[in-house]
């Protein structure tokens, strides 16, 4: 059998009982990865810690889950530092964790960006400062998930938008500091993807948002998976999944306006459907 890259490497993914995370985990477990998934859920996490089970290709392989919530650092730093005595130090972390509650500004209520900063930007930076200082050894690979809007602002998104970018903005202070200990930063910027957390946005979700995320298109766990991994084998600092996340981030770099003018035609469409100015 030819030796992967990720062959008996530790891997640990916050977020790891559903949707990308637990698509990330399974594919790390198919090139013979040893797994930590973290999520919040315990029953969630039995659930998906069999399907990352089966995912396996030696008996040699090791798999475990623990329940965290990552925006308690005390918890982080508890939990974390026990982890990597028992496991091991992850030679790869995937921070995952995140939510969204996409509506319109004046229905986001403070608590409820609070929270959402609480869990996207403070969860990834408690587990990169407990995991850093035993990563230094293995020079391994972070990979903080951001998204599309996470480099473009959307209608009905100031709150996961203002959490998304100031990953990006995290993520690449934390690459320039991370070079000299060999530790490779990347940030993974999907689109719309086809997860239970997607299902729970779609409930609050603006009809304006709906129709400038199609935009981007959906894409699958699995398909997002499968391209942060070629990203990060490839080395690259941001990873975009598809065709047309890659395009509207280049159009967004490249002329800024029309994104934004393609977005706006979109929204009044759905503004003129109901009759509004």
């Amino acid at each position: 059998m030819r030796t992967m890259p990720w062959h008996g490497k530790n891997v640990y993914i916050t977020g790891g009982s559903s949707g990308i995370g637990l698509a990330a985990a399974m594919r790390f477990s198919s090139l013979g990865a040893h797994v930590v998934i973290f999520a919040r859920n315990e029953e969630r996490l039995q659930v998906a810690l069999a399907e990352i089970e089966r995912s396996r290709i030696t008996d040699n392989q090791q798999f475990t889950s623990i329940s965290l919530d990552v925006s308690d650092s005390a918890g982080v730093s508890e939990k974390m530092v026990r982890a990597v005595k028992e496991f091991g130090t992850p030679h790869v972390l995937v921070n995952s964790a995140g939510i969204s509650y996409p509506n319109y500004f004046e229905e986001i209520s403070c608590e409820k960006f609070r929270e959402t900063l609480s869990i996207n930007l403070c969860g990834t930076w408690n587990t990169c400062a407990c995991l850093v200082p035993f990563m230094k050894t293995t020079r391994g690979n972070i990979v903080n998930i951001s998204s599309i809007a996470g480099f473009i602002g959307v209608f009905g998104y100031t709150a996961y938008s203002a959490s998304k970018f100031a990953v990006m903005g995290f993520s690449e202070s934390l690459r320039d500091e991370m070079k000299p200990h060999g530790i490779t930063v990347s940030v993974l910027c999907p689109p719309d993807t086809d997860t239970p957390q997607l299902i729970k946005e779609n409930r609050t979700k603006p009809l304006e948002t709906m129709a400038v995320a199609g935009n981007a298109g959906l894409i699958s766990p699995d398909a997002v998976a499968k391209a942060m991994i070629r990203g990060m084998e490839k080395g690259k600092f941001i990873i975009i999944p598809g065709r047309q996340g890659k395009f509207i981030h280049l159009a967004n770099r490249l002329f800024p306006g029309i994104a934004h003018a393609i977005m706006d035609i979109q929204i009044k469409k759905v503004h003129d459907s109901r009759g509004r100015v």
